[in-house]
């Protein structure tokens, strides 16, 4: 991570008093009569707006989603329990926390735009400072939408000062909400720069404007847009951008990997002590034996690691290595579990075998998961400690194994959890140092292969699908044998499903594109998931009403003119 800039918005907080007095309502406390008067505060205040977003219920979980489908399982409410069981209503805590901090930051993005659109200051810096603005604010307002539907427009014209206790606007319907994302954008792509001096590092970019754009437009299924703008930044066209993808997967997820030319946009996070300015990812994705001892509340599936293809790209089955185990629970066990006392394994299965299995794998499983019987540079009575995941009962820290919160018998995710203590540099567990990608270039590489699918370009969706692979290096489609062939838009389409799930698994997306591809209730409805070892662990209580969520009931009680999503 480039450190000053994360310096740069805390130091942008601390101007602002108390972490920026925006959080308050109306935001009368940073007014244009005691603020906004030079560039410095433009941008301090413009910085006040990037904070919003780790707030846990703004961007801050956003690897949580995974729990809603084939990538995940988790618990409480930082595990989208009640999501998962079907339980929720619209007076759920996730619910109205995920729709007023949209807000939060969509008012703070408001006020900053309204109030450096009056300074008397350089003009392309006024610009810069309000497409920075504009853009985020069109990231949740995307976010949102992809949540509720049909969402309320507040821009900023409304004066909180004098308008905040009757914000009392009907729900615009969806084409009205993506319009105006994209006029946001198109401000930003005309006004943001390629790339700011190195202290600055984090920023919006005109490149990061580009790649979210083109993301509303493939939603939108307009492909054509898609792919002039995802094409605008993996081709150069216009100028320089210098992304590229990382030789190196895993690295993305630690602090190596923050300032990779592969990272478009980032959330920047900070650590260590006395800078609380990170992300969850440790607290929630981590277990017992992580820095700060943690809860997984945020866990791997075992049908998504089943998924990973076998390095030659051919489908993975466990009945080609262990006789009758898919449908044998009592296979998988001896297969798969140890029996110990007090830390001393006094059975074991064949490890060895199981090791050549999972090695025998797309690479990307075993840089993701922490998978049975591997290691991990754990945290234990203050040191570091090398940790394994035993399957077994009584397993615990303290002798050097993985315990899952739970009692259950599942994979972990390695991905984004930090090993040992960073080298000092994490000091709380609820604040990771590891800055989380919001896009990145093959999530781009992606989506563009899925425009090009949709438009009747199949050969150009395998080029682009082809470089994500081979950075893993994983074979190419069309490149052999028959199971990696290609020849029509729906084999293509399931290859680029299972492609983004396993790229960009942990990163929170999979359940946004199940949302839009229709395929969300045909992977949860009713689905029960299970152990490692075949033991039923929840059952997902998906109904169709829960496509999109319901608007907040507090939200109708204050503005009656909201409407209530269908089915609630």
């Amino acid at each position: 991570m480039n450190k000053i800039t994360s310096i740069l918005l805390l130091s942008g907080c601390l101007v602002l008093s108390s972490c920026y007095k925006l959080d308050t309502s109306p935001y009368s406390q940073v007014s244009s009569s005691n603020f906004w008067k030079n560039e410095d505060q433009a941008l301090a205040g413009v910085l006040g707006c990037y904070n919003d977003l780790k707030k846990e219920n703004g961007f801050g979980l956003q690897f949580s989603y995974d729990c809603l489908t084939d990538i995940g399982i988790g618990y409480d409410p930082v595990g989208m329990g009640e999501i998962i069981s079907g339980t929720f209503t619209d007076r759920s805590g996730i619910v109205v926390g995920r729709w007023k901090t949209g807000y939060d930051l969509i008012q703070r993005c408001n006020h900053a735009i309204a109030q450096i659109q009056k300074m008397e200051i350089d003009e392309q810096k006024k610009n810069t400072f309000i497409g920075e603005a504009k853009f985020l604010r069109a990231l949740m307002y995307f976010q949102l939408n992809n949540l509720f539907g049909d969402l309320p427009i507040y821009d900023e014209t409304i004066d909180l000062n004098k308008d905040f206790s009757s914000l009392k606007m009907e729900r615009a319907s969806t084409a009205a909400v993506l319009q105006f994302i994209l006029d946001d954008l198109s401000f930003a792509i005309a006004n943001l720069p390629v790339t700011y001096e190195s202290k600055f590092y984090g920023r919006v970019t005109k490149g990061a404007a580009y790649a979210l754009r083109g993301k509303v437009q493939l939603y939108a299924k307009n492909w054509t847009g898609a792919i002039a703008d995802f094409e605008e930044i993996v081709n150069n066209k216009s100028n320089s951008y210098g992304y590229s993808l990382s030789s190196n997967y895993a690295s993305l997820f630690t602090m190596d990997g923050d300032a990779s030319p592969e990272m478009i946009f980032a959330i920047q996070n900070l650590g260590g002590t006395g800078f609380p300015y990170g992300m969850p990812m440790a607290f929630y994705m981590g277990t017992r034996s992580t820095f700060g001892s943690d809860w997984n509340n945020v866990m791997p599936s075992t049908r998504f690691a089943d998924s990973y293809e076998n390095k030659d790209g051919s489908t993975f089955n466990w009945d080609a290595h262990i006789a009758n185990y898919n449908a044998d629970n009592g296979a998988k066990k001896k297969a798969m579990v140890s029996t110990q006392n007090n830390g001393t394994l006094t059975q074991v299965p064949d490890t060895a075998l199981l090791r050549t299995i999972y090695a025998n794998r797309d690479p990307r499983l075993n840089q993701t998961l922490i998978v049975p019987y591997s290691h991990y540079l754990g945290w234990n009575a203050n040191k570091e400690r090398m940790m394994q995941l035993v399957l077994a009962t009584g397993v615990n820290e303290n002798f050097g194994q993985i315990r899952n919160n739970r009692g259950w018998m599942t994979y972990v995710w390695r991905k984004f959890v930090p090993e040992g203590n960073l080298k000092g540099a994490i000091t709380d567990r609820a604040h990771t140092p590891i800055n989380f990608p919001l896009i990145r270039l093959a999530d781009v590489n992606l989506m563009l292969a899925e425009a090009y699918n949709e438009d009747g370009q199949l050969g150009r969706a395998v080029t682009e699908l082809n470089k994500v692979r081979t950075r893993s290096e994983m074979p190419g489609l069309n490149s052999g044998p028959s199971f990696l062939a290609v020849t029509g838009k729906q084999e293509m389409q399931k290859r680029i499903s299972l492609e983004r799930k396993v790229e960009l698994a942990g990163e929170g997306w999979r359940y946004f594109d199940l949302k839009r591809w229709g395929q969300l209730e045909t992977v949860s409805k009713g689905f029960v998931e299970e152990s490692i070892v075949g033991d039923n662990l929840l059952t997902r209580g998906y109904q169709t009403r829960h496509k999109l969520w319901p608007i907040p009931g507090q939200e109708r009680e204050i503005n009656p003119n909201l409407t209530q999503n269908e089915g609630w």
